[in-house]
């Protein structure tokens, strides 16, 4: 069932106001503000890769403040147990008995820093909820709260004392997204914010929507219009990834899935209810890099994904055009 005009008018407001919103604490990005909020209204969670102190807190505490949900932050280190993120039954000497005490990952939006520095048994246990959206603990399950949102975040430059998430964990996250230093006018707005009223306080926004509001936004997107030909363009440009020299291992279906469904936010962030081919090419290097493998050969000449993807897009027609 389509999108009403009702409905597409309060989706275009109300991102358009949570957007502004953010503007008030969190200074530029705007790519990445834009991903973030394809992730999280698409359903999915956001790999967020870049370099420390670039406010990455900051956006999540934000967001948390605007949604109106909890926020949770977990500093991954390598000794960190997957039972330090998810809980674990703690005997009670009071009454007698074993109590469940929830960890971290018990909240609606939860910032998983540095998460290449933890084992990979705490990655695999931090990947199944995301994917299950759910918890087993001593053989008895929990349900995490909806919406479940995670922005997992590395650091490209340091690699000592960090453990590599597989092809495998990285599918499973929605978008790649990379966040860079702000330009010289977003960095001088920084200090001066910081120098008139110090620290922003996220926690001071007045929310403009609630947990039931995100997994209502979630429900419309869904109803965004997609025509044959941009699907046609969606597998065509997935199968392609597929016959790249320079590629070892292509984009799965589920890169295809990501990018529709990521397509489908930015359609009704740009005031539409149907998506058009220069929201698939927006969001396409989100959705592809971290699921493209190249060949050894390719990385020695220094070619990277987001080269690949965009030679995907450069020579795959869109159909009927």
């Amino acid at each position: 069932m389509p999108l009403t005009e009702k409905e597409q008018s309060h989706m275009r407001d109300t991102i358009r106001n949570l957007k502004e919103q953010m503007g008030q604490v969190y200074v530029g990005q705007e790519e990445l503000v834009r991903g973030i909020l394809a992730a999280l209204f698409g359903g999915g969670h956001a790999l967020i890769e870049g370099v420390p102190g670039l406010g990455k807190t900051l956006l999540v505490r934000t967001l948390g403040s605007l949604l109106g949900c909890d926020f949770n932050r977990i500093q991954f280190t390598p000794d960190l147990m997957p039972s330090d993120i998810t809980g674990s039954h703690i005997f009670d000497q009071k009454d007698q008995k074993f109590v469940f005490y929830r960890g971290p990952v018990f909240t609606n939006l939860l910032l998983a820093d540095e998460i290449n520095r933890a084992p990979a048994k705490t990655h695999s246990a931090l990947l199944e909820i995301m994917q299950e959206s759910r918890i087993t603990v001593d053989n008895t399950t929990f349900t995490v709260d909806e919406p479940f949102f995670v922005m997992a975040t590395q650091n490209p430059v340091e690699s000592e004392g960090t453990y590599n998430l597989p092809e495998a964990q990285l599918d499973r996250f929605l978008v790649k997204l990379y966040i860079d230093y702000p330009g010289e006018n977003e960095e001088s707005s920084i200090y001066s914010r910081h120098a008139g009223s110090g620290e922003p306080e996220p926690e001071k926004l007045k929310a403009v929507m609630n947990a039931k509001g995100v997994r209502e936004v979630i429900g419309l997107c869904e109803k965004v219009t997609l025509s044959e030909s941009i699907i046609e363009y969606v597998t065509r440009l997935v199968r392609e990834s597929r016959r790249r020299l320079e590629v070892q291992l292509g984009c799965s279906p589920r890169a295809g899935i990501a990018l529709i469904r990521t397509s489908r936010v930015l359609a009704l962030m740009d005031g539409r209810d149907y998506v058009i081919a220069d929201d698939i090419k927006e969001m396409a290097p989100a959705c592809f890099r971290h699921r493209l493998l190249l060949t050894p050969e390719a990385e020695v000449e220094g070619i990277k994904p987001d080269d690949v993807v965009n030679s995907l897009i450069e020579s795959v027609e869109v159909p009927g055009t």
